[in-house]
C-alpha cells in the first residue's frame, strides 16, 4: 500500500523559521510494517505532491493546523483517497475532525496506527480508533527526515504527559494526567544512534517524575550532550537534581511562568507556582549556568493594561535568553474552553476555523 504522511503548515503560505523534525511522522513511519511504501511530507519545508499516486493519507493535526488540514483532506478525498487524521486536535475535537476525514485516531499513534493499516488493507476502515493506555511508545524512524533541511538539533522523547492540572493546557486534556516513560536504555540507544550531541527532549514536563528524571540524567552523563527541554521551575528547588542536570549537559530550559499575578496563577490552576519565588529560583538556575526560555500568557482576569510592561521588565531584569508572550487561547477539550463556554466568554467557539484568524 502507498501511504502519504503529512504534517500541514499552520496556514496557506506560512513558512516556519524553526524547522525541526516532526516526530509524529517519524513515529508513524516506524509503526508502518515492511512492505508498505511510505512518503513523508512536511508542508513547512516542501509542497504536497497531490498528483503522486497514493492509497492512504495520514494527517498529523494540531489546533493551529486544523483549518489547513481540512483543506488538504478535502482535496485528497475528491480524488477518492481515504484520509485518516490523528494528533491533539482530532483527539480533543473528534466530531469536527470526522466532518473532514474518513477516520480519526484518538490518542497515541502506537495504539491505533497498526490497526488502521490492517483495516484499510482489509477494506473495513472504521470511523474512530481509540488508543489503549498500554501501548508502548516507539522511537521515530529518522530516515524519513533526511534531506529536508531541518535544524541540527535532534528531538528525543523520554516521557509523555504532565501531572500538573493547568486549566488552559491541552496536554492535560489529551493525556488525562497520566505520565508514561520509555525505558531509559531505549532512550540512551536512540541518543547514541541519532548522530548529534545537540538534543531537545520534547517531553511535556521532563521533571514530571523526579525518580525517572534522575535515572535519565545518570544514564546520559557519559554521552557528552548539550541538551535542552521544558519543565516546571521546581528543578531550582532541588540542588542535587539541578547539579545533575548541569553535569549531564543541560544548556537551557523552557519554563512556563505564565503570569506575575498570583490570582491569575490560582485561576489557571498553578497555585503551586509562586510569582514571589521566581527571582530566587532563576538566580539558582543562572548560577548553574542554565539559560531560561520563559513563556507568559496574557488574558486572565487579573491582568490589566500594565501587565504587558511589567512582564517585559521582569524578562529583561531576569536576563531570560528568550521570552515568549502569548495571548490566552482556549483550546478545545481543555477546562479553560469549557469554563469560557459556560460563561459566554468565547467570542468565536471555533476560532481556529475562522478565515480571519492568523497564526502569530
Amino acid at each position: 500500500m502507498r501511504i502519504t504522511l503529512i504534517r500541514p503548515r499552520f496556514a496557506e503560505g506560512y513558512r516556519s523559521p524553526a524547522r525541526m523534525e516532526p516526530l509524529a511522522l517519524g513515529i508513524l513511519a516506524a509503526l508502518t510494517p515492511e512492505g508498505h511504501e511510505v512518503r513523508v511530507v512536511d508542508e513547512r519545508v516542501e509542497e504536497i505532491p497531490y498528483h503522486a499516486p497514493t492509497d492512504l493519507v495520514g494527517l498529523s493535526v494540531c489546533t493551529f493546523s486544523a483549518r489547513r488540514a481540512y483543506d488538504i483532506a478535502a482535496r485528497y478525498r475528491r480524488q477518492g483517497v481515504p484520509v485518516v487524521m490523528g494528533g491533539f486536535h482530532p483527539t480533543l475535537a473528534p466530531e469536527e475532525a470526522l466532518e473532514h476525514a474518513d477516520a480519526v485516531a484518538l490518542g497515541d499513534a502506537e495504539g491505533t496506527w497498526p490497526r488502521i493499516l490492517e483495516d484499510v488493507a482489509a477494506g473495513r476502515l472504521q470511523r474512530a480508533y481509540d488508543a489503549p493506555s498500554s501501548a508502548e511508545a516507539v522511537a521515530p524512524d529518522r530516515r524519513v527526515f533526511r534531506g529536508k533541511g531541518y535544524l541540527p538539533v535532534r528531538l528525543v522523547q523520554f516521557g509523555r504527559g504532565c501531572p500538573r492540572t493547568c486549566e488552559f493546557c491541552s496536554i492535560q486534556a489529551f493525556h488525562g494526567g497520566r505520565v508514561r516513560h520509555r525505558p531509559v536504555e531505549a532512550v540512551v540507544a536512540e541518543l547514541q544512534a541519532c548522530g548529534s550531541r545537540r538534543v531537545f527532549f520534547v517531553d511535556d514536563n521532563l521533571l514530571a517524575d523526579k525518580a525517572a528524571f534522575r535515572a535519565l540524567m545518570e544514564a546520559i552523563l557519559p554521552l557528552g550532550l548539550r541538551w535542552s527541554s521544558q519543565m516546571d521551575l521546581g528543578i531550582a528547588d532541588d540542588p542535587e537534581l539541578l547539579e545533575l542536570a548541569r553535569r549531564s549537559g543541560c544548556q537551557s530550559l523552557t519554563i512556563g511562568f505564565e503570569s506575575l499575578n498570583e490570582p491569575n496563577l490560582r485561576q489557571m490552576g498553578k497555585a503551586w507556582s509562586r510569582a514571589s519565588q521566581y527571582a530566587g529560583r532563576l538566580e539558582r538556575l543562572r548560577r548553574a549556568g542554565i539559560m531560561v526560555y520563559g513563556t507568559f500568557v496574557f488574558g486572565y482576569d487579573g491582568d490589566d493594561p500594565g501587565a504587558f510592561r511589567r512582564t517585559l521588565a521582569f524578562a529583561l531584569e531576569q536576563r531570560l535568553f528568550i521570552a515568549n508572550f502569548n495571548p490566552l487561547q482556549p483550546f478545545p477539550g481543555t477546562p479553560l474552553y469549557a469554563r469560557l463556554q459556560r460563561e459566554g466568554g468565547l467570542v468565536r467557539e471555533r476560532w481556529w476555523l475562522e478565515p480571519g484568524y492568523r497564526w502569530h
